[in-house]
């Protein structure tokens, strides 16, 4: 396990070899931009980092929540500051990547061109929820039950383009069904509705969800993770439970505007991958379900272009427009 000292010994070697431009870097505070409201999942990762890198990186670093329009307010504000290290993106990288790829969506920038990665924070699947009283108790059940039901189920989201609407679409795709579609304004919403018994299940966040489970009008059949999520060890994952190919990670992560200087990134990663590495990060994050995801700035931009690739597939085949 990396400690606190050996991740400022890090730093400091790190600094040392740095020259030009960077080699000043950062001579003033820092912002954190974090495109969605205070309180989800994006914004408690950006906090568990942003209160924690000052120690290694020798200014402060402030949190500024710029939400609207799905995330893209404050993506496309990031995406025309000066590539100077002072203006940061923590995105949520499944959000970012399906707007790319549906049109009505696209935002006013290449999100492969506008941004370079500097290192993912955390990564968490999906759980999928049925209201209590639907008559199924697995995925397969549920399944045979969204083909032989008539009207067909509901599923709700956090909205058009979200990643919940888009792995709903992924789920039919997979499992050779037709589901109905309710978006909402949030994940908070259609919780509630699936809570209330208004709609039929939801593929949702931990963070969204997990105070709701305990409540008797929710059941989880399955999480959309390669692995099963450590706070739910009797819930398989969606392969386990018949669809071999079907997984569905949430991603997010730091990203800043393209044309910054290597060495700032470089900084920047490091301090991401060392703050993961330590028990403190890593047990603030088991504890609501999500897992440190470090990635070094290749790796941060392969796992974009893998997302995109996913998104794009789904999007072809659904038509989202």
């Amino acid at each position: 396990m990396v400690t606190r000292r050996e991740c400022l010994i890090g730093l400091a070697a790190l600094s040392l070899s740095g020259t030009g431009h960077a080699q000043a870097w950062p001579a003033r505070p820092i912002r954190v931009i974090v495109p969605y409201p205070p309180g989800g999942a994006n914004d408690f990762t950006a906090r568990i980092y942003a209160e924690r890198l000052p120690a290694l990186i020798g200014q402060p670093t402030v949190v500024e929540n710029k939400a609207g329009a799905g995330g893209e307010i404050g993506a496309a504000m990031v995406a025309s500051s000066p590539p100077d290290g002072y203006t940061l993106l923590f995105g949520a990288i499944g959000s970012l990547t399906i707007h790319a790829v549906i049109p009505t969506q696209k935002p006013p920038y290449e999100l492969l061109t506008a941004f370079k990665g500097v290192s993912m924070g955390s990564s968490l699947a999906l759980v999928l929820a049925v209201k209590a009283d639907l008559p199924v108790r697995s995925v397969g059940e549920l399944v045979a039950l969204a083909k032989s039901a008539s009207p067909g189920l509901t599923y709700g989201s956090a909205g058009n383009g979200s990643t919940q609407h888009m792995t709903g679409e992924y789920f039919q795709q997979a499992a050779g069904v037709k589901l109905t579609h309710v978006p909402y304004k949030g994940s908070a919403p259609a919780v509630a509705d699936l809570l209330g018994g208004q709609i039929d299940l939801v593929f949702e966040t931990m963070p969204a969800i997990g105070a709701q489970l305990s409540s008797g009008k929710v059941r989880v059949l399955a999480v959309t993770g390669k692995e099963r999520n450590a706070l739910l060890p009797d819930v398989p994952t969606m392969m386990e439970s018949g669809l071999p190919e079907f997984e569905v990670t949430t991603y997010y992560g730091m990203l800043v505007p393209a044309g910054t200087p290597e060495e700032i990134i470089g900084k920047l990663s490091t301090a991401m991958q060392a703050l993961a590495g330590t028990a403190e990060v890593q047990d603030a994050f088991r504890k609501q379900g999500v897992n440190a995801h470090p990635t070094t700035p290749r790796q941060t931009d392969d796992l974009i272009r893998s997302e995109l690739d996913k998104w794009g597939r789904v999007q072809k085949v659904a038509r989202i427009a």
